[in-house]
């Protein structure tokens, strides 16, 4: 039977077999319906899937997952544009586009997977307007149990195996998810010591050239690398402008590093305009006016929180201050 209309399924598996068995007929029949296929799993599943299909494989398009899951927003945006540029086929009509998309969960820290399982909920969101079809495969044999839990909450079906699939009887309409993630995420303001208490920036119309550079000067103290820096510069001030915009005019930027992050916090008196759902995790229309700035914010950012509201608005952007992802899983693994 020929699916139309967005299709979003989790794969759990407990060894190689069932990943070829969840994965291998998907890739064969969307070569054979002329969709674009992309897999972007882990090197081992690479492996596997490329000697399965054989002469196949020169068809599909695969990437190592660890190049290519580093950071929600940026993940969601790199599969929105790979959509955009192959969701065409030759002839000039519209195809579907297959993806295999196996998140990186490993060394994640409590607040980071919770932020992966947001974005694996808001993909609901992102492309249900579109015909195409990701599954993604979640190894149960490696993974906490906790991670793979959330997956039926996550995606609105289970692939059972081969064109056999199942809704998922728990899943989680993509706003209440969302604010449950809300509500486990860091709290308060970020941590004032006598070292950096003068890190504090105040910021009202026409000052966004003396944030800039108090910020560009903060990132150099900490000997974060010019590409760092000027993410930071340019992510922070765009929240700045945000803020002066709809926030009442003025505000405070608070600047604080810890071993693992940078965090930069900018709050207002309040935002005059209610916020959009999902503020910024979606990719904005082209050419449409709104939608922007923290879209913005986000892809430069590696994290991104934020309250907003009419009595006061936060949003917090942090940075790694490290490559490699260290800390344990949401069960403590």
């Amino acid at each position: 039977m020929t699916r139309t209309g967005f299709v979003h399924q989790a794969l759990c598996y407990g060894s190689d077999d069932e990943f070829l068995e969840g994965t291998l007929t998907f890739v064969h029949d969307g070569l054979d319906a002329g969709d674009a296929v992309l897999a972007v799993v882990k090197s081992r599943n690479i492996t596997l899937l490329d000697e399965a299909l054989g002469r196949r494989s020169r068809d599909v398009e695969f990437i190592d997952a660890d190049d290519w899951y580093g950071w929600p927003s940026r993940t969601m945006g790199r599969y929105s544009a790979y959509c955009a540029d192959h969701g065409t086929g030759p002839s000039g009509a519209s195809r579907r586009v297959r993806i295999i998309g196996e998140p990186v969960w490993s060394g994640r820290t409590d607040f980071e997977a919770r932020e992966w399982m947001r974005y694996e909920s808001l993909l609901n969101v992102a492309f249900a307007d579109t015909g195409h079809w990701i599954l993604c495969p979640y190894d149960a044999g490696d993974l906490p149990a906790g991670i793979v839990g959330t997956a039926i909450r996550t995606h609105p079906e289970l692939a059972l195996g081969a064109r056999e699939s199942a809704p998922s009887g728990h899943y989680a309409d993509p706003a209440e998810f969302y604010a449950e993630c809300d509500a486990a995420r860091p709290s308060g303001k970020p941590a004032a010591t006598p070292a950096n208490q003068d890190d504090d920036i105040p910021f009202a119309r026409g000052r966004s050239a003396a944030v800039r550079r108090a910020l560009t000067a903060y990132a150099h103290g900490l000997g974060l690398p010019e590409q760092r820096t000027y993410d930071l510069v340019a992510a922070v001030h765009e929240a700045v402008v945000n803020a002066v915009r709809y926030g009442g005019g003025r505000g405070v930027v608070r600047l604080r590093s810890d071993p693992d992050y940078v965090t930069c916090e900018v709050s207002d008196t309040g935002t005059t305009v209610p916020p959009a759902p999902f503020p910024g995790h979606l990719p904005p229309e082209p050419r449409g006016v709104n939608g922007h700035g923290m879209w913005a914010v986000r892809q430069l950012s590696d994290l991104v929180t934020e309250e907003l509201g009419p009595e006061g608005s936060v949003v917090r952007m942090y940075f790694r201050r490290t490559r490699a992802l260290t800390g344990p899983g949401p069960d403590g693994r």
